[in-house]
């Protein structure tokens, strides 16, 4: 990749939006291809780079667990206190409600009885990159909507760092500056 286009890949910070009540919508332009891009969703231990860990049935109706350590995606190691319950780790059963690879992969968390939101990744060839979508719909408050929005656009911003092989970005800094922005932009 020359300098130019990796350039390009970091540049790519564009916001995410709401696309209808309960929905954030947000997407990349990465390196391809496109399989090398869902390996780093499907395999465990790729994905749990940027976002978190745990082998899935990779069909419909399979479960998993999605393994959050977040002080394993970057340098940072302190966790805000928002967060600190969370600093040993948090594990969320899931299961996919769609899978046709290597192009879209769906699943819902299964722990939180009121917010049963379904994550959906959309992956689409773009020349030698690969458009990535992530659409996060059925959540169930204005906090969960902000929070997720902060949350996917620091772990894209950590994606693509592992994708060009540079140091991942410090997650809970970018976190906090998105999730603060994202509360000005969604409205209330």
């Amino acid at each position: 990749m020359n300098a130019k286009t990796k350039e390009v890949y970091h540049k790519n910070e564009d916001f995410g939006a709401v696309t209808e009540p309960g929905t954030f919508r947000i997407e990349r332009l990465l390196p391809g291809p496109i399989e090398r891009v869902w390996a780093y969703l499907t395999e465990s231990e790729k994905r749990g780079k940027w976002f978190a860990s745990g082998e899935m049935d990779l069909r419909v109706g399979g479960k998993f667990q999605l393994h959050f350590l977040h002080s394993n995606l970057s340098r940072e190691k302190e966790y805000p206190e928002k967060f600190k319950q969370y600093e040993k780790g948090i594990t969320i059963p899931c299961r996919i409600t769609r899978c046709e690879p290597p192009s879209l992969f769906a699943f819902v968390g299964m722990s939180d009885p009121i917010d049963k939101s379904e994550t959906i990744f959309e992956l689409s060839p773009k020349g030698k990159d690969v458009l990535f979508v992530i659409t996060n719909r059925n959540l169930a408050t204005r906090e969960n909507l902000v929070s997720n929005a902060g949350g996917w656009h620091a772990h894209l911003g950590i994606l693509i760092d592992v994708l060009n092989g540079d140091k991942p970005r410090g997650f809970w800094s970018t976190h906090a500056k998105l999730e603060a922005e994202y509360e000005k932009r969604i409205p209330k």
